[in-house]
């Protein structure tokens, strides 16, 4: 865990040494309080004289308002420490939070899909916005209240060893108990702190998934249902958090129950040193301050320890994702100025998402550059996966993609999804404006640019009757628009992306006929000379094809021109008359 903790440390290195000389500087001043105290008691109040050459010249009033000076200014440079050390370690941690934060988020979005489809989204979202936390934790909420009790300990050690070596060994002898409370109950602790993460985590989960599905739930009225879900996975975040709590102060009860124990011990021995003359009033005074001062450290020590243990397990939950190696490795290559030719090989493909559960099964294909091609197929074949190969959003188990007739493994993954440009299902917009939807993939792209591609797909007459046009924000999961308005902002965004390369999956799904009309015009406009692959369903964007691919048991069992196929009376034909005959 250090190891990999320490290189998010290594940038702010001279600022945690500054920090850390502020720690000796406050366990000074700590060291120092009682001192002006004894001054009072002994030399002021009681009949001990004052030790030093120059005494004599200071009367008792004078000495006692310089003590008073004295305590005064140990609180004033006290307190100014420690608020620039809080400031320090404050701005140290939530700098590596932030690293950390931009490095999960970064290593997230390198993450293959196949990934992404076995996480939960609220889960690492819980990671990315609760568990980066803990690092600060770990380090600065950690190491720091540790290195100042350990340095106070140190420093009063050797000061009560002056006073009285014995009252000293007595005071440390409650130590072992205090570890063997730290030792037995710590575990319990790391545990309970897993546990309540977990269930933490669920209720993000459950609540992500709720908001995004809020029409689904209220179209078949399961507000009730959800809200059941919602509160049973809160009750079992608030009980594991509770037993967390309920650990954590049992855990601090019994360590100021045995810390009470020793300083009552202490006392009862020191008073009768003082009463057979071996201590004064002011060195006992001292003597029990530091006690507390002692006990304080060990206390510390104790609660930063439960501190850490339940950080440690946020920090493991971060690396755990940190640690997942990419299976998609980037390529050197890059795409030339002008782009690609458009070729496009399947070679041997065959991939499955789950082991022996195969989706595609040594598919071997070969388009030109230039050709459109028509994937078609009943629903759950792979017709969608067999296109996501071309960007990488999946890693075949055998066979190879080719573009130009080289791997697309040996590409950029940025260079390589350059080339693509891709409507696809469901229709997504951002929470942003009309013109940011469209330009997503070319922010450089002028307002004009923007209109001629919204032109293309037949969404800027829409666009136009908005409040503010290109200017109005669109809501969250594109609520402010029809499905049909969604579908043409995403084909005006593939438009606008002006790429070699374009898969269409399903672009007139969610408009009616008319529209579908006029969307067909741009993309006949859009498509030419371009290699472009359209998933399926309706018979006009079939027809539009070159040729035609059919896709059955994750095997292409049948190829060519729409004429053709259908005449042959194959798995295309009884699909055709079966489906498409309807849009006829």
């Amino acid at each position: 865990m250090l190891r990999k903790i320490l290189p998010y440390l290594r940038p702010y290195r001279l600022p945690f040494l500054f920090a850390l000389t502020q720690v000796f500087l406050m366990s000074a001043c700590e060291i120092l309080k009682p001192w002006p105290l004894k001054i009072v008691i002994d030399n002021v109040l009681g009949d001990k004289p004052i030790p030093w050459e120059f005494a004599g010249a200071i009367s008792r009033p004078t000495l006692l308002i310089f003590a008073c000076l004295g305590l005064v200014i140990i609180y004033l440079i006290l307190g100014g420490i420690t608020l620039l050390n809080n400031y320090t370690t404050i701005r140290i941690g939530q700098r590596m939070v932030n690293d950390l934060r931009r490095d999960l988020y970064s290593h997230l979005q390198r993450l293959s899909l196949a990934f992404h489809s076995r996480r939960q989204v609220g889960d690492l979202m819980y990671r990315v916005t609760a568990d980066t936390y803990a690092i600060q934790s770990l380090t600065m909420n950690g190491v720091f209240p540790i290195v100042t009790a350990a340095a106070l300990l140190g420093g009063m050690f050797f000061v009560m060893v002056k006073i009285d070596w014995q009252l000293t060994l007595l005071s440390l002898a409650v130590v072992p108990a205090l570890f063997a409370a730290i030792s037995l109950l710590s575990g319990r602790i790391s545990t309970a702190a897993t546990l309540a993460r977990q269930h933490e985590s669920e209720v993000y989960s459950v609540v992500q998934r709720a908001m995004s599905a809020m029409r689904i739930v209220q179209a078949f009225t399961k507000e009730e249902d959800e809200h059941r879900k919602f509160m049973t996975a809160s009750d079992l975040s608030l009980d594991a958090s509770l037993k967390l709590y309920t650990l954590q102060t049992f855990y601090s009860g019994v360590i100021n129950v045995v810390m009470a124990l020793g300083t009552a011990f202490v006392v009862w021995v020191g008073a009768n040193h003082v009463m057979s003359g071996s201590l004064t009033v002011g060195e006992i005074v001292v003597f029990t301050t530091y006690l507390a001062s002692l006990y304080a450290p060990i206390n510390t020590i104790s609660q930063t320890w439960g501190v850490i243990q339940g950080a440690k397990v946020g920090v493991q939950r971060v690396f755990e994702i940190l640690d997942v190696e990419r299976d998609i490795q980037e390529g050197t290559k890059t795409f030339p100025k002008s782009g690609a030719r458009g070729e496009v090989t399947w070679e041997g493909i065959s991939f499955q998402y789950v082991e022996g559960q195969s989706v595609l099964k040594k598919i071997d294909l070969h388009v030109q550059a230039g050709q459109r091609v028509a994937i078609v197929g009943p629903t759950g074949v792979g017709k969608s996966t067999l296109v996501s190969l071309l960007p990488r959003f999946y890693q075949p188990q055998e066979g190879r993609v080719l573009i130009d007739g080289t791997d697309v493994r040996e590409f950029q993954l940025k260079s390589l999804r350059r080339q693509i440009a891709m409507v696809l299902q469901p229709p997504l917009v951002f929470p942003m404006s009309v013109r940011e939807n469209i330009a997503y993939g070319r922010p450089e792209a002028t307002l004009e640019e923007v209109i001629e591609a919204a032109r293309l797909a037949r969404i800027h007459e829409s666009i136009d009757r908005l409040p503010n046009k290109y200017d109005t924000i669109i809501g969250e999961q594109g609520a402010t628009l029809s499905e049909g308005e969604r579908q043409r902002i995403t084909i005006a965004r593939a438009i606008l992306r002006n790429a070699p390369i374009l898969i269409l999956d399903e672009p007139t799904s969610s408009v009616d006929a008319e529209t579908e009309a006029f969307i067909m015009e741009g993309l006949q406009q859009l498509t030419k000379g371009r290699t472009t692959f359209i998933i399926a369903h309706r018979l006009s964007t079939v027809r539009q094809a070159d040729f035609i691919i059919v896709v059955k048991g994750g095997e292409i069992v049948e190829k060519g021109p729409f004429d053709q196929l259908v005449h042959a009376g194959g798995p295309f034909a009884s699909l055709y008359h079966s489906q498409f005959s309807l849009d006829e």
